[in-house]
């Protein structure tokens, strides 16, 4: 089964705090990106007791919740990142980190930005205060309450006996290949989400809808709900400036997918799978 959360993770959703000393995580951004070390090669968080001699300034800090008792925090900063470290986008972590580890980045960094995108309120202008139980941002004002967002997508392999439909986004770098991806919108189910998101993409009519599982994607604050779907009709026609190709493939004749520690690939794999 693919794995929804770490199986040792214990969220927070109060903004309390952890004991942050010696070897609690600290997923630290700067810029965006993750500072992280190389540990035998693979990348991983910073620690409590790596962070007190850096020379960087805390914009904000919050406790996430402990991962095999580990405290783990989020932490936006400035400054420059010390010898021995280096940024990383969390694209970057995908195939090299573990999925724990991209999934605890991934929480952090929608915790740090939904922080600093709600210093205002939306509704009426007034500073933003962190709320006293929930983890939220509240206006003193007006008290309207501003909690993490979250973008509910669906994700769809589509197949076609023993093929399926791979497409490239235009914005992609050239022979990187994935399945067909987009927003639900305001009033729409997830299944009709996926039958306009596949008319609109690649022109084609799909049915059997099957569920298969979810990933929380942090590009920027997706919930991404995965399904396989039977080709039904249709030519590809591919929209214009959102998809450069569409193709159906067999597993003899894979382009470059994502690695399955993406959901995406995850989707490929269960088809290879079936096929045997």
């Amino acid at each position: 089964m693919w794995p929804n959360s770490p199986d040792e993770f214990s969220a927070n959703h109060v903004m309390a705090d952890g004991d942050d000393s010696g070897e609690a995580w600290y997923f630290a951004f700067m810029g965006g990106e993750l500072i992280c070390k190389s540990v035998q090669g693979v990348p991983e968080p910073i620690i409590a007791d790596d962070f007190r001699w850096f020379e960087v300034e805390t914009q904000n800090k919050h406790f996430l919740g402990h991962f095999a008792k580990r405290p783990c925090f989020a932490l936006s900063v400035k400054g420059i990142v010390p010898e021995g470290f280096a940024k990383l986008g969390l694209r970057g972590l995908l195939g090299r980190a573990s999925q724990s580890m991209f999934y605890l980045a991934g929480r952090a960094k929608q915790v740090v930005d939904w922080h600093q995108t709600n210093q205002f309120c939306g509704r009426c202008g007034e500073p933003m205060k962190i709320h006293g139980t929930d983890r939220a941002m509240q206006c003193g004002a007006c008290r309207f309450i501003a909690y993490p967002r979250l973008s509910p997508s669906i994700i769809v392999l589509i197949t076609k006996g023993e093929e399926m439909l791979l497409a490239r986004n235009a914005a992609w770098p050239p022979g990187m290949y994935s399945t067909l991806a987009g927003f639900v919108e305001a009033g729409e189910s997830i299944e009709q989400t996926v039958h306009r998101e596949v008319m609109e993409e690649v022109g084609l009519d799909v049915g059997e809808l099957k569920y298969f599982g979810s990933q929380s994607w942090p590009f920027p604050n997706s919930l991404m709900l995965g399904f396989h779907a039977k080709y039904v009709g249709g030519d590809i026609v591919c929209q214009p400036g959102e998809i450069a190709d569409a193709q159906w493939y067999t597993k003899d004749t894979l382009p470059q997918i994502p690695p399955k520690t993406a959901i995406s690939g995850w989707l490929i794999q269960e088809f290879l799978d079936q096929l045997g």
